[in-house]
């Protein structure tokens, strides 16, 4: 199975209210049809560091995204010693 890293504008359009915008729109069209039909193909993954990040601003908002993320496994960034 391959695998993917998922970044934060990924959860962000799959868990924000459908915009008025049209290219918006598509992209998170195209991002749920995605998710929906193609994700489980792959093994995901997102690191604490985009967790961080969709766990910021709106607290409604924030909750969606950290819900639809809670049981994808997390990478951990290194540093050098």
């Amino acid at each position: 199975m391959k695998t993917v890293y998922i970044e934060s504008s990924v959860i962000s359009y799959l868990t924000a209210r459908p915009s008025r915008d049209v290219v918006t729109a598509a992209r998170q069209a195209l991002t749920l049809e995605w998710w929906e039909e193609h994700g489980t193909q792959y093994e995901i993954f997102l690191s604490e560091l985009v967790v961080e990040e969709i766990g910021s601003g709106d607290s409604s908002a924030a909750q969606r995204r950290l819900r639809i993320v809670e049981n994808i496994p997390r990478t951990y960034a290194l540093t050098a010693a």
